[in-house]
């Protein structure tokens, strides 16, 4: 399983198998998000699989697909956000690739946390959040509130 920790509560990965659900859970990991839409590829697990596997393992799991086809959208950074504000971590998160997860944190994170900071957390997990700057800084610009 190709786990990559972006911070000590948050890590991505891609796809997990439903095998994987349970070694997830050895590793300590609380939470489980699954950004990718059933049916995207084929062969990968539906989302019922994962679900139920997490519940057999004692995790709780979350759909938050991210459309490639679509992105991420500010509804989509939102509700991650809220989810990772309440979410009990670690949390796993995964997508085709983890690149989508990654995006939607880095983005959800942007309200409260320095853009560069979280640009440079998800590099040494191997993602690429700089395209991302001036929508995070907008974001955090947004938050911030009056001066």
């Amino acid at each position: 399983m190709d786990i990559r920790p972006i911070t000590p509560d948050f890590s991505a990965a891609p796809q997990i198998t439903v095998a994987e659900v349970a070694e997830a859970a050895r590793r300590g990991f609380r939470t489980l998000i699954c950004n990718r839409p059933d049916g995207e590829e084929p062969g990968q697990p539906d989302f019922a699989e994962i679900e139920k596997a997490a519940r057999d393992a004692g995790i709780a799991v979350h759909y938050m697909p991210i459309s490639n086809a679509v992105g991420l959208t500010a509804t989509t950074v939102d509700a991650m956000a809220d989810l990772l504000a309440t979410a009990e971590g670690p949390v796993l998160a995964f997508c085709r690739s983890g690149t989508r997860s990654t995006l939607a944190w880095g983005m959800a994170m942007a309200a409260k946390d320095d853009p560069e900071t979280l640009i440079r957390a998800a590099a040494t997990a191997g993602y690429d959040l700089t395209p991302l700057r001036p929508a995070m800084e907008a974001r955090q610009a947004t938050n911030r509130g009056p001066a």
